[in-house]
């Protein structure tokens, strides 16, 4: 469906993992699937750090490694694809004055490549809520720190990517609030959650969701991603159906979600994403992309272009297209 229409895929992983490799290999194979994918934001894996670094220098490494992974891909050995084209690091905004010589090295390692930052801030308290092998501190987002160093991405040109569960969009709200002229990016739709003691309250979710992101809506620095469904911690169980799911299916059930959010936000705010390889054992990036355009039938060229290429390329300043 509509093989020509180009799209930037904002959210992807890259990895080599005992258990697990998605590499530049994996990657490809799934930008040459079917559909018209013209460039990817890599976004923070805890891969590839630095491991004879001092701690907080490490994940300078893995701007190094998307970078060159980035100009694989710029060689043009890959013909018109662009993957890393933008890279979200993860620097520890905690940090105070070790932030800055973070940042520094980070943008020598990753040039004009480098976009934004990450840190990792999806917390809850029930043990089935888990989506970071590392939990990460309670209130890291209304942490001082954190949003002393939120703030002061904006003076290096970085935005924020935000993944927090639909219980702490109010502490989203808070940052956005805080940080005005930083832009801010939440991942994931906002994280509704499906598992542990949201999992057979599916309505209640989605209207404390919807209040939530509502509020969001009325910060003009925060943007939102579409996508993140194949992660467990949303309640899906396509892993367990006798056969991969299609794109009609994904786009029924996906659409509620993806249509409130573009009320909300407007075409110009929202961009669908990938999150692959995370959410690779629920379907296929194909049938993935296949279902986003379903869903999107009934919208303008103009609101299509947004959603899946100008948001990203205009928020992650891509020189692309």
């Amino acid at each position: 469906m509509w093989p020509a229409l180009p799209i930037i895929d904002p959210h992807h992983h890259l990895w080599h993992r005992p258990s697990s490799k998605y590499m530049q290999e994996e990657l490809d194979r799934d930008l040459t699937s079917g559909h018209n994918v013209v460039a990817t934001v890599f976004v923070q894996s805890r891969s590839m750090y630095r491991l004879e670094e001092k701690p907080h220098l490490q994940p300078v490494g893995e701007v190094e490694f998307a970078n060159g992974v980035a100009a694989c891909y710029a060689s043009g050995i890959y013909e018109n694809r662009r993957g890393c084209a933008g890279i979200v690091a993860g620097a520890d905004l905690c940090l105070d004055g070790e932030l800055e010589q973070v940042l520094e090295q980070m943008i020598q390692s990753g040039g004009q490549r480098l976009k934004g930052i990450r840190n990792s801030t999806a917390w809850h308290d029930h043990p089935a809520v888990r989506s970071n092998p590392i939990q990460p501190p309670a209130g890291l987002l209304q942490d001082a720190k954190f949003q002393s160093g939120a703030r002061r991405l904006q003076k290096h040109g970085l935005s924020l990517d935000i993944w927090a569960y639909h219980t702490q969009l109010d502490e989203v709200y808070d940052l956005a609030k805080a940080c005005p002229e930083t832009v801010i990016i939440i991942d994931h739709l906002g994280g509704p959650l499906g598992v542990g003691p949201y999992a057979n309250i599916g309505k209640e979710v989605y209207q404390d969701w919807r209040s939530q992101m509502s509020r969001l809506a009325n910060v003009p620095n925060v943007h939102v991603k579409l996508g993140g469904f194949g992660l467990k911690v949303m309640g899906y169980r396509y892993h367990e159906l006798a056969q991969a799911p299609c794109s009609d299916l994904l786009a029924k059930q996906w659409r509620p979600y993806v249509e409130t959010l573009i009320d909300m936000f407007g075409s110009e705010r929202c961009m669908f994403e990938s999150n692959f390889p995370v959410d690779k054992g629920m379907y296929s990036y194909h049938v993935m992309w296949n279902a986003f355009k379903k869903i999107c039938l009934s919208y303008s060229p103009e609101e299509i272009g947004n959603l899946f290429h100008g948001t990203a390329k205009r928020i992650y300043r891509l020189s692309l297209l």
